[in-house]
């Protein structure tokens, strides 16, 4: 296969930003890790690693780590139905409802932790 197969299809390519959007996930989540690390370091590390966070470059990184975790997940909740066949005795649930019920626990769980934080 040729190494731009992806771009040839909207659905291949949307796979493969969404793909993608993992790795940004994953940079965080090492962030998050040396994070707590940073925090059991002591207060000058602590501090030392918070203005580290609070560099341009890192407040930029955080901006496009948050459109990927948004993009990777409304993907993912759109593709549910795909890979979900949820049935009601013979009848099977339409896939606005599974998309729905998704984008609502989403919702709902948000609420939660922002209630929780702030």
């Amino acid at each position: 296969m040729p190494g731009n197969w992806w771009l040839i299809n909207r659905a291949y390519f949307i796979f493969m930003i969404r793909e993608l959007t993992s790795v940004f996930i994953a940079i965080y989540l090492v962030l998050l890790l040396i994070l707590i690390n940073r925090i059991a370091a002591g207060p000058d590390a602590y501090r030392a690693y918070l203005a580290f966070l609070a560099t341009p470059v890192m407040r930029a990184f955080h901006i496009v780590a948050l459109a990927a975790a948004l993009f990777h997940s409304i993907t993912w909740f759109t593709l549910a139905p795909k890979g979900l066949a949820v049935r009601l005795g013979e009848r099977r649930i339409p896939d606005a409802v599974i998309i729905g019920s998704n984008f609502a626990a989403w919702i709902v769980v948000s609420v939660l932790l922002a209630w929780i934080i702030l």
